[in-house]
């Protein structure tokens, strides 16, 4: 089949998608039935469907077939935002605030200007943070079961900036990371920034697939995987201390790096030891402070095996040299006047909270989250879309996180994350209602 005509079957159901002619949520022929349509052999609709998909107008789903997504830009990688005038409750993105969370910071910049030497905050801090800074983070894992000493504690503009560090130190261009079919989507922009292949392991509402994981090992040469074992984003899963020996017994015996993201870890301080604590020599160790204290601060870090401190510092400094002096201060001081420690603890009582509240306006709905998470999974009815649900919610000011925001594979469910930290209870209340109500309707 030459190229053109290809193009020209693939242009044709573009255009008709973009004029309207085939609305969202439209079922396309099935392969066959399009390669019988258009006088064209079934591998040519295969990839006609291929090049649809690629350019974001249809989703394929296993056993249904192939849909016209919709085209609001509501759903997806990086989806469009509301203006804050437009925007009843922000579902999408966990921006948890404290009322008091201003006076914390006056007291704190106070201190800053009061104490020690404040052009030193101005100045170029080395590419980890300062030594006394990684130390109050050394000292502060301690909680987490995590003890090692402060040179292997590297500081970072963010666990964002993290992940981006250790994935250029171990996973050259080319390099296969395990990772679960739905993860935090951060990974998944940084592997394609990266050229670094996700490959998907299975899992669901209980956990990563021990198993899977051990069969992709005896398929591809994996570099390493990335897991959030303590709550799950999205979810929302803890992985049990049966499933992280298993884990590490795999990493140990194929020889893979475990990047683990330890970002909500602080919401269950009941869970099992964290993966660092059973595999030291080959986990990373990636946490921040953004969800606990507050998303604007960018500040993080990285507990660094030995065998990679150097690698990864010189990620950093490529990246942006090192961290801000003066949000480092903010952070480390907080730590050391027990505010972290406070916050934290006030962070699970209100994520408890507004779980109780999603559980109550979604009762009856397919919803699974932990009591202690500050998101759940929401999955869809059989016939439902999640992009028509998040289309259909934005035009109410409500925005939500579709399933495809979070795949590592090209078939994604029919779900929605649901993010409960942003707005005020009232609203939160509020828009769970109308999630409920949109739901049921689809």
């Amino acid at each position: 089949m030459r190229g053109e005509r290809f193009k020209a079957v693939a242009d044709a159901i573009a255009a008709s998608i973009r004029a309207g002619d085939l609305p969202a949520g439209s079922r396309l022929p099935t392969h066959r039935e399009l390669a019988r349509e258009r006088r064209i052999a079934l591998a040519t609709a295969t990839k006609v469907y291929r090049e649809l998909a690629a350019a974001g107008l249809v989703v394929g789903e296993p056993g249904r077939g192939t849909y016209v997504r919709d085209l609001s830009g509501f759903a997806g990688l990086e989806p469009r935002r509301l203006p804050p005038e437009h925007r009843v409750a922000d579902l999408s993105f966990n921006q948890p605030l404290a009322v008091d969370q201003g006076d914390h910071l006056r007291r704190a910049l106070r201190r800053l200007a009061a104490e020690g030497d404040l052009a030193a905050l101005l100045t170029q801090q080395p590419p980890g943070g300062r030594h006394a800074d990684r130390a109050a983070v050394a000292v502060h894992l301690l909680d987490r079961g995590i003890d090692v000493p402060p040179a292997n504690v590297l500081l970072t503009a963010g666990a964002q900036h993290g992940l981006d560090a250790v994935l250029a130190a171990i996973a050259p261009p080319g390099a296969v990371v395990a990772a679960d079919a739905l993860t935090y989507p951060g990974m998944n922009m940084l592997a394609r920034t990266r050229h670094v292949e996700l490959a998907p392991v299975r899992c669901d509402t209980t956990g990563t697939d021990p198993h899977d994981l051990e069969r992709l090992c005896r398929r591809r040469p994996v570099v390493a995987v990335y897991l959030i074992p303590t709550l799950h984003n999205p979810l929302g899963f803890v992985l049990d201390a049966d499933a992280r020996q298993r884990v590490v017994g795999l990493a140990r015996r194929h020889d893979f790096a475990i990047v683990e993201d330890a970002t909500y870890a602080f919401l269950a301080p009941e869970a099992p030891p964290p993966l660092q604590t059973l595999a030291p020599e080959r986990t990373f160790y990636v946490g921040s402070f953004s969800k606990n204290l507050a998303t604007g601060l960018r500040v993080g870090y990285v507990v660094v095996p030995e065998a990679h401190l150097g690698s990864v510092t010189r990620a950093l400094r490529t990246g942006s040299w090192g961290t801000s002096g003066i949000t480092s201060a903010i952070a480390v001081g907080w730590l050391r006047d027990g505010t972290v420690t406070r916050l934290e603890a006030a962070r699970r009582d209100d994520a408890r909270r507004r779980q109780s509240v999603a559980r109550q306006e979604l009762a009856g709905l397919d919803y699974h989250a932990p009591s202690q998470a500050y998101s759940g999974w929401l999955r869809l009815p059989e016939d439902a879309r999640a992009d028509l649900a998040a289309h259909r919610l934005a035009e109410q000011g409500i925005l939500v996180s579709t399933a495809d925001a979070f795949a590592t594979t090209p078939h994604t469910p029919s779900a929605l994350r649901i993010a409960l930290a942003t707005p005020a209870l009232d609203q939160l209340t509020h828009a769970l209602g109308r999630v409920r109500e949109t739901v049921t309707r689809l």
